[in-house]
């Protein structure tokens, strides 16, 4: 079903540009299965960029937590796979999002929860676009996880070049500047990206900056 996804980016060129992200994250990064997705111990996966959403959808049948059939009516009136993902919905989506610049933020609310709680082991992953970065919301969860040196939180940005103005030295200095660690790699290159997932450090957020062509 990805080659399916991929095959003449049917899917518009949104969801190509964060497929081979969540691929690797849910085969190779996080700690959650469809046994496992009410565990306290589970890692959790925030789409902030909710427009991607059949990308995402199709890996989250491939990897077993939706039937594969519900793709075949992902939109329609009965079906449980809207245009965006909603938690309440389908198994294994951690939020409802849809409106741009809000999942940074609830991902530092999960790993800050987390903290609370003494869960050490699980970690907050959030994948968002580049040009979310501009709301203003993103600036304050950037600065709070630095400043907190919220180290179970990793933040996964794919960059298209979409963002209004850009920032010097590159979207990873949109957060390097406020004491995460970074790494941007090509966005398509699964060693590199499981590489660059695994990279954090003990004591600070890290970011995974995903670079892909500027037409997707």
């Amino acid at each position: 079903m990805l080659d399916r996804v991929r095959a003449g980016r049917e899917f518009g060129a949104n969801v190509y540009s964060t497929l081979d992200v969540l691929w690797v994250l849910y085969d190779r990064i996080l700690r959650v299965s469809p046994a496992t997705v009410d565990d306290p111990d589970r890692d959790r996966f925030l789409l902030s960029k909710g427009h991607a959403v059949a990308g995402y959808y199709a890996v989250l049948a491939a990897k077993g937590f939706i039937p594969v059939d519900w793709l075949d009516d992902q939109g329609g009136p009965a079906s449980r796979l809207g245009d965006h993902p909603d938690r309440l919905l389908v198994p294994g989506v951690e939020i409802g999002s849809g409106s741009l610049g809000h999942g940074l933020g609830l991902g530092v609310g999960t790993a800050l929860g987390l903290r609370a709680q003494g869960l050490l082991d699980p970690r907050a992953y959030v994948l968002v676009g580049d040009a979310e970065l501009d709301e203003g919301s993103n600036h304050e969860a950037i600065a709070y996880a630095g400043a907190t040196g919220l180290a179970n939180l990793t933040a996964i940005v794919v960059d298209n070049s979409s963002a209004t103005h850009g920032w010097p030295g590159g979207a990873a200095a949109r957060f390097t500047v406020n004491g995460w660690t970074a790494a941007t790699v090509d966005g398509h290159d699964h060693d590199a990206l499981h590489t660059a997932l695994t990279g954090q450090d003990n004591h600070r957020p890290h970011v995974v900056v995903a670079a892909v062509d500027t037409g997707e």
